[in-house]
């Protein structure tokens, strides 16, 4: 049995442990950066308050640490990793608002290994990691505005719903869930409206100049979420089969967590308290988003993909602890505590295990190697340095991220040829066959990737 007060030393060991061990595996196992650290720092190499995929602030907060730790793989993991223990001390707060006894606080986070959004998909920072602080605190300050009306809370909510929606724009469903909640209280609420309606004020301002960013770039990043849901190619089948794959893989992904849940639980009836405010909170931070997200789905016939949901169960061992408190034993908690460190332990040593037997992955792309020859070869022909690159995010962003340079990274030409010149050092990246044709300047090809090269002799 846990004893109260190693309650709080159990939670910072694990969250330290999670973040050492999900920096030091991929750090040591991978031979190149995942997919989408590389885009966001393509994104990153050329700051803007949007991108073609994604709103800006996961391209912001890779820049940071590039500008702190340059081109080393293993800062990128950390970042991701203190991304995902910074949401589980929010958890942790406001786990410890909802239970008078901390264990269940401790259970809520623990639990969540249950979930492989939090480990295993965990070292590749992307839009979805870089919502899980946001997500997380988020819910902790609005339900410390509401019970409190503290300024203080609101302010902070407001900053860190922008900056959710800044990481992801699928982060206004839970906005959507607090305010639905807000609105079936409002009459409860009328004294907390002024400081609520400042948070929404001080997001709006945080907001306006990606807002303005959209509209100058013809909305393509609502419309590259629309082409990944699948709504170009939409048939009326996908009403039906969209929701119910979706439906189906999240049950499966959840089998673990609820393993655990059941570990802990004594048979008896449950009984939901509708009238608890808890119970009301937790049903909507958990419930209304998902169910949002599936009504999408049904109304539309967008496909949802998984790793879409990675923020969606921050709080759902929460809520399950509190629905099911009463069937709880807490004296016979080994064979949940014996879950978690099975699962604690499998995560990275089967992460590990696929790193090593899998070679055909992109993080066995030799984008550092290759970089270095590139680098020689340009060497060869000219005297400035590469200030440019231009080609998808992953050929000509491992450049951008690798080259000593740190050049721009470009997609395309087609809104920058008249800023880019052979003075200041550009490079094509792309498709070998099409580059050698045309080609101005001296090309390359190291396999699959061609290179044209246009710099000053």
């Amino acid at each position: 049995m846990i004893k109260k007060k190693n309650i709080n030393k159990i939670f910072y060991i694990f969250i330290f442990s999670h973040l050492i061990i999900w920096t030091f595996i991929p750090s040591i196992s991978n031979l190149n950066l995942p997919l989408d650290h590389i885009e966001a720092l393509a994104w990153g190499s050329n700051l803007d308050w949007g991108f073609n995929k994604h709103p800006p602030f996961s391209a912001f907060a890779v820049e940071l640490f590039y500008l702190m730790f340059g081109n080393n793989d293993w800062s990128y993991y950390l970042l991701s990793q203190i991304f995902v223990i910074t949401s589980f001390f929010f958890v942790w707060k406001f786990s410890s608002e909802i239970f008078e006894d901390q264990k269940y606080s401790l259970l809520a986070v623990l639990i969540l290994t249950g979930i492989f959004f939090y480990n295993f998909t965990t070292p590749e920072f992307n839009v979805n990691i870089s919502q899980l602080p946001f997500w997380a605190s988020c819910v902790y300050f609005f339900w410390k505005g509401i019970n409190t009306n503290k300024k203080k809370y609101w302010v902070f909510f407001g900053i860190f719903s922008a900056l959710g929606f800044l990481s992801k724009y699928l982060f206004i469903y839970l906005l959507a869930a607090l305010f639905i909640y807000f609105i079936f209280h409002f009459k409860k609420f009328k004294k907390i409206y002024p400081n609520y309606l400042l948070s929404l004020i001080i997001s709006l301002i945080m907001l306006v100049p990606h807002f303005i960013w959209l509209f100058d770039n013809n909305f393509v990043t609502i419309f590259y979420g629309l082409n990944r849901s699948g709504l170009s190619n939409f048939v009326f089948t996908d009403h039906l089969t969209n929701p119910l794959i979706f439906l189906i893989k999240q049950m499966i992904i959840l089998l673990p967590f609820f393993a655990m849940i059941f570990f802990i639980t004594k048979k008896g009836k449950i009984r939901i308290s509708f009238k608890d405010k808890n119970t009301q909170f937790l049903l909507a931070i958990n419930l209304i988003p998902f169910f949002l997200i599936l009504i999408t789905s049904i109304i539309t016939g967008a496909k949802i993909r998984t790793m879409w949901m990675t923020p969606f169960y921050l709080f759902l061992g929460t809520f399950f602890l509190e629905i099911f408190r009463k069937n709880i034993e807490l004296k016979k908690i080994n064979k949940f505590l014996y879950s978690f460190l099975f699962l604690f332990i499998l995560s990275p040593s089967l992460y590990l295990g696929v790193s090593v037997v899998d070679q055909t992955k992109r993080t066995d792309y030799p984008g550092k190697e290759i970089s270095r020859l590139v680098q020689n070869k340009w060497n060869d022909n000219f005297v400035n340095e590469i200030k440019v690159v231009i080609g998808d995010e992953w050929s000509a962003g491992n450049l951008s991220y690798h080259l000593s340079s740190r050049p721009k990274w470009f997609n395309t030409l087609k809104d920058n040829s008249s800023t880019i010149s052979k003075d200041q050092g550009v490079i094509y990246a792309g498709n070998p066959k099409v580059l050698k044709k045309i080609c101005p300047g001296v090309f390359g090809e190291i396999r699959p990737i061609g290179y044209c090269m246009i710099g000053k002799r």
